[in-house]
């Protein structure tokens, strides 16, 4: 995939879990493992904006483009 997320990155520099993440933002903590893993087709941008609401962090802190996929 040319979409690198890096959520787990995040998480471990803001020291939560995502567990808390979860909680903080309104989803599954399985959904939060999906979009760490990236096994997601898509993020609406209303969790994106929770998720660096909460991190602070901006959007692309989170996400990367890699033309060769990783």
């Amino acid at each position: 995939m040319a979409i690198i997320v890096h959520l787990d990155v995040m998480l471990a520099k803001r020291k939560m879990r995502s567990k808390e993440l979860a909680e903080a933002i309104g989803i599954t903590e399985q959904n939060v493992s999906l979009l760490k893993s990236g096994k997601v087709r898509g993020v609406r941008f209303e969790t994106l904006e929770k998720i660096c609401a909460i991190l602070d962090c901006q959007p692309g802190d989170l996400l990367e483009y890699s033309p060769d996929g990783g």
